[in-house]
């Protein structure tokens, strides 16, 4: 008996902002798991900016998608058949083989989760890869100080948001930068103690003044998620010997030509700045303590954290897109079945 497997491929490469002739939505019949292997239906798929990378045909820290072919990213799902002796029906399990309802699996890539009292889906959240994003980078790279200042770009994110939350827990002042009202408001019941509204400082000198308003004895770390006038106001606000964690650069993932760089980069020099790239996978050994550490912050009401979910996977192109228009608070995500 098959199993019928909706799944989105890669129709053709974006040039600048995605669109939705970029994606297919495929039918798939899958056959009955056979000796060793398991039937897996997605309950929950991930939807992130880095995935946007990938869309372009050019070496990198992960591999490109290929046209024709389904688009991977993380996903939590529950076995729905299985002959492998690893895993029993109803198990559920985290995976890279999202953006499809279905798929069939010998197990390898498989993560059986235990989900400690917290919803499935946080695991493709603040307890899955963007929150040890966040809290590898900011504790590892940005080495925050209790009394020291912590600038937040894309605060209101899956990643800045537990950031932020995590800067505040270490005894810092926290400034976010967040492109509505509505997610300044959440930021500030979070307890950040300022909020820049980009949208207000269209121009790089109106943000710059914004930042230096907001953090006035300086910034000492800041968790870089957006690029472009943000990295140049934070390079004008940052103090001697601070740090610069590079999460993300999302103001460009969809240029279609290479845009000036920032002409103040010489303040790294003068101001003995620290500025480092992160790639997540490369911080795996600090799982364990980013696991106890939430499993006592979350009952603690120390983190919190917001979900944006669109419902079907004929949806998850527009869940995508809206990526990288402000249409998300907190985690992005698309619901596929119960």
């Amino acid at each position: 008996m098959t199993t019928t497997s909706r799944e989105i491929h890669l129709a053709s490469r974006p040039d600048g902002m995605p669109k939705p002739e970029n994606f297919d939505l495929v039918s798939v019949e899958l056959p009955d798991p056979q000796d060793g292997e398991l039937l897996v239906k997605n309950m929950w798929m991930s939807v992130d900016p880095y995935m946007r990378g990938r869309m372009i045909d050019r070496k990198s820290y992960v591999p490109p998608f290929q046209i024709g072919k389904v688009l991977e990213g993380h996903a939590v799902g529950k076995v729905a058949q299985s002959n492998n002796p690893d895993f029993a029906k109803g198990d559920l399990v985290l995976s890279m083989n999202g953006w499809r309802e279905a798929f069939i699996s010998d197990g390898k890539g498989l993560q059986k989760l235990e989900t400690f009292g917290l919803p499935e889906q946080a695991f493709l959240g603040v307890a899955g890869m963007p929150g040890l994003t966040a809290y590898a980078g900011l504790l590892r790279i940005g080495q925050p100080k209790e009394g020291e200042t912590v600038f937040v770009s894309g605060a209101a994110g899956a990643v800045g948001s537990l950031v932020c939350q995590i800067a505040k827990i270490k005894g810092c002042r926290v400034v976010g930068s967040v492109g509505s009202k509505e997610k300044g408001e959440w930021l500030k019941s979070l307890g950040v103690d300022e909020v820049i509204l980009y949208k207000d400082h269209p121009d790089q000198r109106s943000l710059m003044a914004a930042l230096k308003a907001a953090a006035p004895e300086g910034v000492d770390v800041y968790f870089e998620n957006v690029g472009g006038d943000h990295l140049v106001a934070a390079l004008d606000a940052m103090n001697n010997f601070g740090r610069i964690v590079v999460c993300g650069m999302i103001s460009g993932y969809n240029d279609s030509e290479p845009r000036p760089g920032p002409w103040n980069l010489f303040n790294i020099i003068g101001k003995r700045l620290r500025v480092e790239g992160l790639i997540v996978s490369d911080h795996q050994d600090m799982l364990g303590d980013f696991v106890r550490d939430l499993a006592t912050w979350v009952p603690e009401g120390k983190v919190q954290w917001q979900e944006t979910i669109e419902t079907g996977i004929e949806n998850a192109p527009t869940a995508f897109m809206n990526l990288f228009c402000g249409g998300n608070t907190g985690k992005m995500l698309v619901k596929l079945s119960d």
